[in-house]
């Protein structure tokens, strides 16, 4: 058995059989309905559902109000992992926040476990589970007495909580601290502690906002591998997050949320087919020496997408507004007159797009080995050459740019 194995009871088991009833009935036990009253029974499994939905925010002193969430749809199905990435600033920890009914609906639809997010929030709050992004534990008590408490805003009796803990304690790896002070606990095990303690009333919805943060490579992986029982164990998990890598882990779909629209929605592995190309070569040269230098310190770029330029650029070029729509096959040459400069020609020709940074140049390429062997044909020297497959990351920066959003 690995140090990571865990054959701890499901934290979740004793509410499959009532998730499953409540999957083919409503509360009062008629079919689920629809969102004009039909039933569908074909979206038993869609747990969530979004319809053209926003989020205004009232104006501050003189300022026009401010919409956080322009018009989105979505579905979230019982049992995936569902993600929402994107910039500072574009939507999604307010999306999550809706659906949590901890901020109203300003338009449009929002269904959550077949219940109007606007008009039944307290029986929405009631079925899932929230882990915040900053820990809100009670650090003057103990692990155990975080729990008790919190179990009993759900009204939860003290002999259900003490089982319950046992069982939490047990699947966060906790058990031996159940008497500790929450303040002597290191980050990774207050992270731990945070997402027992939303599991107290064995949601069936678990929202988790940047689940990783701040945390070392140990004690990611540790979580990841709790959140993975969780989602085997038929919970649905909805989650933040600007660990790309986190998000390949973790998801089954995602989207990529920009300046409150959805720009982009699909399996990580559809989105890195439809928006790269399969491996990028990454070039790094003296500065002297480096292909496009002068380029380079413009920000000059092979390749705009269809939907906007997202070439990087010098402090006196303002940034273009990032692509509000899905940016469609890997971007190619637009003829902008940048890949025809001269010292730029000698690589464009090799990729679907090149990409002239500060500290690097970027040849995205679906053979990478090849595209580096024809870089050395033509007599070009980097001083390093690294050729990696494509990521979430590269789609992220493709989608919404390399200006920082604060």
């Amino acid at each position: 058995m690995s140090d990571i194995e865990d054959t701890s009871a499901d934290p979740t088991a004793d509410t499959a059989a009532d998730s499953s009833r409540a999957a083919a009935a409503g509360s009062d036990g008629a079919p689920e309905a629809g969102p004009r009253g039909r039933p569908r029974a074909a979206d038993r499994d869609v747990l969530i559902e979004a319809a053209g939905l926003r989020k205004v925010h009232a104006a501050r002193g003189a300022g026009a109000p401010t919409e956080a969430v322009a018009g989105i749809d979505f579905t979230v199905r019982r049992g995936e992992a569902f993600g929402f990435l994107g910039p500072n600033g574009a939507g999604k920890s307010t999306t999550m926040r809706m659906i949590g009914c901890v901020s109203p609906v300003s338009g449009g639809r929002l269904t959550v476990l077949g219940m109007d997010a606007a008009a039944q929030g307290p029986a929405i709050r009631a079925r899932i589970g929230s882990v915040p992004q900053d820990d809100t534990l009670d650090t003057e008590l103990t692990v155990r007495e975080n729990l008790l408490v919190y179990g009993r805003y759900f009204g939860l009796t003290r002999a259900v909580i003490k089982e319950r803990t046992e069982r939490l304690l047990d699947f966060a790896r906790l058990a031996d601290k159940a008497g500790e002070q929450v303040e002597a606990l290191s980050g990774g095990m207050r992270r731990r502690l945070t997402i027992a303690r939303s599991l107290i009333n064995q949601p069936e919805i678990l929202l988790l906002d940047e689940p990783t943060t701040g945390l070392d490579p140990q004690a990611r992986h540790l979580l990841w591998e709790r959140l993975f029982r969780l989602k085997s164990q038929g919970v649905t998990l909805l989650l933040t997050t600007h660990y790309m890598d986190e998000a390949e882990q973790l998801c089954d779909r995602l989207v990529v949320m920009d300046h409150g629209l959805i720009v982009a929605e699909g399996t990580p592995q559809e989105l890195i087919r439809r928006h790269c190309t399969r491996e990028v070569l990454e070039l790094r040269f003296a500065p002297p020496e480096r292909p496009g230098e002068q380029a380079g310190e413009r920000g000059d770029e092979k390749g705009a997408d269809q939907h906007g330029d997202r070439r990087a650029r010098g402090p006196a070029e303002p940034a273009p507004e990032p692509a509000v729509a899905s940016a469609g096959p890997a971007a190619r040459p637009t003829g902008s007159g940048r890949a025809t400069d001269p010292d730029v020609t000698a690589l464009a020709d090799l990729g679907d797009r090149v990409e002239v940074l500060p500290d690097r140049v970027l040849l995205y390429a679906d053979d990478g080995e090849a595209a580096l062997a024809a870089v050395h044909r033509r007599g070009i020297q980097p001083l390093t050459a690294l050729v990696r497959r494509a990521g979430l990351e590269d789609v992220f920066l493709t989608l919404t740019g390399r200006t920082l959003v604060d």
